[in-house]
């Protein structure tokens, strides 16, 4: 017989965007759904009243379409499935494994209050306890019926908890960190239910993941301490827990969690900055796992065709910066320039540079060769409308260090208004002939080829640093040339 396809889930809370790390949890959950051949399902846990912003959804979802993310069901929205664990908790209750607690939230460590906000937005729900207090008894878990009876007609709001086992050991498999085992005494009597009816985390997440048959539970190390209360609970519900893959975390340089003291941590600030989202790919692919050789620069077909849980790290992976871009440059050199047209369009129609004839025909060519000359000396998407601006607009301005540093010379007046005269001149329009036209003037003027190729730069481009003279002339194109040399001429008369 054969086994069903995986089943997995992501679930971001909307507290906040999607964070690196949850966008690393996402990553792992599609590859691995997409290299067995299973299902990836979208869950927004949206229970928190007090925390959610829903207009964080929409950012969230922008985020995973951004990356590349596509989910196969879903979204589902935990706040439009409040019956279901009421029910549960209910089912619990009437059979012994849960208790109702008539205690007051402040009172009681894991009290039914909402848990504190804290800086992991990208996590999957929250640990409702401090660490440093669990295993503490609920004294309401030995009540009498008649005590029980005398707080419900005082109408004392009541949470319903779980009853946790007092003697023995709960134990589970992680595909990361293999077998665990947690002695039974060292849980505490958590909640479910909150007294306002709504479910904890512990809860909705387990009901959620059975009634969804996710088989596969692919999410942060951070989550391993919730693992042994999900598992009593799964035993208690009567069904079989998945398989558990707790993948490690992402530090920052200085080996703490990820936050933004460490810059941005949203996926869609790197977005705004110009990475392109297969670097991005790539990039989190390798922060805690391996494909089990030295193989860094992967496209996505190769990342989903090696990915497994079995490369996936214990150890925790630190964000590196330089790494980052250092992707970026080598997914903007590397694919065919076709790949790389829309994010150059998307880029430039958010400038205000673009122009409808470039999208078609021989303005669509004449966009795909100033892409290609351009990209060698980009690392960010947006320095196409930074210092590459003046091959799509004629609206640009000189750096004046590159004025301080070329245009001095008192000659060059004159000289490249003589070299816009002798290339307007010319015949045919390529890199041999403007080449010839330029070092022909400074054969002629007895100067330097160096100092009018230096200086004509500056005026057709407005940088010292560009690609190679002659191919952004042919390139820009001999109208635009020779108007541009012509129009650098009272500038260069204040410079020199």
């Amino acid at each position: 017989m054969t086994p069903p396809k995986p089943r997995v889930r992501f679930a971001p809370s909307p507290t906040g965007y999607l964070h690196v790390g949850g966008a690393r949890t996402a990553l792992f959950n599609w590859l691995f759904a997409r290299h067995e051949g299973g299902t990836l399902l979208l869950r927004i846990e949206d229970t928190d009243a007090e925390r959610n912003r829903p207009e964080l959804v929409e950012g969230i979802l922008a985020g995973l379409k951004w990356l590349g993310i596509e989910w196969d069901e879903g979204p589902f929205f935990q706040s439009q499935r409040l019956e279901k664990y009421r029910a549960a908790a209910e089912r619990l209750l009437a059979s012994g494994a849960a208790f109702p607690c008539y205690c007051k939230p402040a009172a009681y460590t894991g009290g039914d209050a909402a848990p504190a906000a804290n800086d992991a937005a990208d996590a999957e729900g929250d640990d409702e306890t401090p660490k440093a207090q669990k295993a503490a008894a609920c004294p309401c878990r030995d009540l009498t019926a008649a005590e029980r009876a005398a707080r419900e007609k005082e109408n004392i709001p009541r949470a319903i908890r779980f009853r946790a086992p007092r003697d023995g050991i709960t134990r589970f498999d992680d595909a990361v960190f293999g077998p665990r085992e947690v002695q039974n005494a060292e849980i505490e009597d958590f909640v479910l239910l909150r007294s306002n009816d709504l479910p904890t985390y512990q809860l909705s997440v387990v009901v959620d993941d059975i009634d969804m048959r996710i088989t596969h539970a692919i999410r942060g190390a951070d989550h391993l301490s919730n693992t042994p209360k999900q598992a009593l609970l799964y035993q208690a519900l009567g069904a079989p827990a998945p398989i558990f893959a707790h993948v490690p975390l992402i530090l920052g340089p200085d080996r703490t969690r990820l936050s933004k003291r460490h810059g941005a941590t949203s996926v869609g600030s790197y977005a705004d900055e110009g990475f392109l989202p297969e670097a991005f790919r790539n990039f989190l692919a390798l922060l805690g796992w391996s494909p089990g050789d030295d193989s860094e620069f992967m496209r996505t077909p190769d990342l989903v065709e090696r990915f497994t849980l079995s490369g996936v790290s214990r150890t925790n992976a630190i964000f590196d910066r330089p790494k980052l871009e250092w992707f970026n440059v080598q997914y903007l050199q590397k694919p065919p320039v076709e790949e790389l047209l829309p994010y150059v369009e998307a880029e430039l129609k958010r400038a205000g540079l673009w122009q409808d004839t470039w999208a078609r025909g021989e303005g669509r060519a004449w966009f795909a060769r100033a892409v290609d000359l351009i990209r060698p000396r980009t690392r960010l998407t947006s320095d196409f409308t930074g210092w590459a601006r003046a091959f799509f607009t004629d609206d640009f301005d000189y750096d004046p260090e590159a004025r301080q540093k070329f245009w001095k010379d008192t000659a060059l007046p004159a000289l490249l208004a003589k070299l816009a005269d002798a290339l307007a001149a010319l015949p045919e329009w390529n890199h041999d002939a403007c080449d010839a036209a330029l070092r022909a003037l400074a054969a002629a003027e007895g100067v330097k080829a160096g100092l009018i190729i230096n200086a004509t730069r500056v005026a057709i481009v407005g940088r010292a640093v560009a690609p190679p003279l002659f191919e952004t002339m042919v390139v820009l194109g001999h109208d635009r040339v020779v108007a541009r040399l012509r129009r650098s001429l009272p500038f260069l008369s204040s410079s020199s």
